[in-house]
């Protein structure tokens, strides 16, 4: 998430980030970061434990990464962490899939304001189904939809999920770009052929272009084209936040296709 909101800063958005950083070197590390990327870090919750700590391992053939990683149960956001106020002055707000209930939470918040809210969900829990029914854009990647649906058709699976209040269902397909369901309309992009160097963070840069897209009003095809762009130019640079890329970049590439 602390990716997604560096890239959505990175692309112009005002953002703001909600979660939780222990109160060690690490977590203020990360604060800092933030910061300096223009992320508004005033909803940022403290905890008196150590931050999330991470050590990847990249292909250096492929770029492909193995994340091996440790986390503080002090570290998981509740619901009452949510601040309302924070949320109610977003044009959208985006969830992840970490901390379940916090995210259901804040987006039911978001749509009760009328507020869209785009959700990362990478995993299936007793809590995904509820997450993807409250959301209005769900962005999935690819190893859910067969999972949740038993569908391996990728376009059925989207449109077994696919509720009355979806404005439009999406998932990442790794090399092989993207898909999108927007009403009746099932759009594919490709990915752009890049080599790649780490692939850590493509996924979280998809979805800040993506969202950067949703709020400038592109059109399904455009969107995806300038999402896997974004995704792509991370791709080609080491590390998550030292991956994101320029609105430039991204439009340059994005205008190759």
């Amino acid at each position: 998430m602390a990716t997604a909101m560096a890239a959505c800063a990175a692309l112009g958005l005002r953002t703001a980030y909600l979660g939780a950083a222990g109160h060690d070197h690490n977590g203020r590390l990360i604060i800092s970061e933030l910061q300096q990327r223009g992320v508004d870090v005033s909803a940022v919750v403290t905890r008196a434990c150590a931050n999330r700590f991470a050590v990847i391992a990249v292909d250096e053939s492929s770029g492909e990464r193995i994340v091996l990683w440790d986390r503080d149960d002090r570290l998981n956001l509740q619901p009452a962490d949510i601040d309302r106020a924070t949320l109610a002055s977003a044009r959208l707000v985006h969830v992840d899939d970490e901390d379940q209930q916090a995210a259901i939470t804040a987006a039911a918040i978001a749509r009760d304001a009328g507020i869209p809210a785009t959700s990362d969900i990478d995993r299936v829990t007793a809590h995904t189904r509820d997450l993807i029914a409250t959301v209005s854009v769900p962005i999935f990647a690819q190893h859910v939809l067969p999972e949740m649906t038993g569908e391996s058709d990728t376009g059925r699976a989207l449109r077994t999920l696919r509720q009355p209040h979806h404005a439009m269902l999406c998932v990442t397909l790794g090399a092989a770009g993207a898909m999108l369901l927007s009403g009746n309309e099932l759009v594919s992009e490709p990915a752009y052929p890049v080599t790649a160097i780490d692939t850590t963070g493509a996924g979280d840069v998809f979805r800040a272009a993506f969202i950067y897209g949703l709020l400038n009003h592109y059109p399904p095809r455009r969107l995806l084209g300038f999402a896997n762009a974004a995704a792509a130019l991370s791709c080609t640079r080491q590390g998550a936040m030292a991956g994101v890329p320029s609105l430039t970049e991204v439009e340059r590439l994005a205008t190759q296709a």
